[in-house]
């Protein structure tokens, strides 16, 4: 009887294996690649005093297989902030995106942009940006890295014309640290993200949570915001596009990929 009984045990956990592998296949084939290894197809530019859809000194590109944000064709910065936007928009997600930092900062670029750029998330449509505006009204996710002895925590949270929420307080201060390690060198990172509309955000590096926040939000007294709010946008963040940002430092991704997930209860 006692091995009958445990012969059911087996058979069941069998089966509970084989439909969680089964879920876990069918989860990995709805991933969306983002960036397709070839081009920058179904991607937007705009670079800080440049119209949209000027790739400022062939700052973005690909090769052999990788997107590249370069600064080999660069004399020096001269406020030129860039960002690469998703034509599409989303709300309930979770984005990959696998990186690593290399080469030197450009001349002139200011200190706390060495090893530093981001993924804007909830960004306001690109063609929606002022001529001179430097950065999106959005969520920054930092991807970080360190200066080889320094600790430097990575993932960290910036908010530029917007607010967050931390334990039910809202949150003004500009950029929130994360709790992590610090990467130093050119060693690839993972940085995930799980969005859920305005509700919640989540920050992992290299598989380890590192930072959550709510109540994601527009800034009323943030000019660009101003603009939106003006034009009819609610307060409540709870959609918009995803932009890869180029702050000044060489980097190489070898993946962004996204996984439309449902909506927060």
């Amino acid at each position: 009887m006692k091995k009958l009984r445990f012969l059911a045990f087996l058979g069941a956990s069998l089966g509970t294996l084989m439909t969680c592998s089964r879920a876990l296949a069918q989860d990995a084939s709805e991933w969306i690649q983002l960036f397709n290894g070839r081009d920058l197809s179904n991607w937007q530019i705009k670079f800080t005093g440049y119209p949209l859809g000027e790739n400022f000194r062939n700052t973005f590109r690909v090769e052999d297989g990788v997107f590249k944000i370069s600064y080999d064709e660069w004399y020096n910065f001269d406020g030129q902030f860039g960002h690469i936007y998703t034509n599409e928009s989303f709300s309930n997600y979770r984005i990959r995106v696998e990186y690593r930092f290399v080469g030197e900062q450009v001349t002139d670029g200011p200190a706390w942009a060495f090893r530093n750029n981001g993924v804007m998330l909830h960004t306001q449509p690109p063609a929606s940006l002022a001529l001179n505006q430097s950065f999106p009204v959005s969520i920054e996710a930092q991807m970080l890295g360190g200066n080889g002895s320094d600790e430097r925590t990575n993932g960290n949270v910036c908010s530029p014309g917007t607010h967050i929420e931390m334990r039910g307080e809202l949150i003004t201060q500009h950029c929130n640290n994360a709790v992590s390690s610090t990467f130093h060198g050119d060693q690839w990172v993972m940085l995930e993200i799980e969005v859920r509309g305005a509700a919640s955000v989540k920050h992992w590096v290299n598989g380890e949570l590192v930072l959550e926040y709510q109540g994601i939000q527009l800034d009323p007294t943030d000019p660009d915001a101003q603009r939106l709010i003006a034009a009819g946008a609610p307060l409540a963040l709870s959609a918009g596009h995803i932009a890869i940002q180029a702050e000044t430092h060489p980097i190489e991704i070898r993946k962004i990929e996204l996984l439309p997930i449902a909506a927060a209860l």
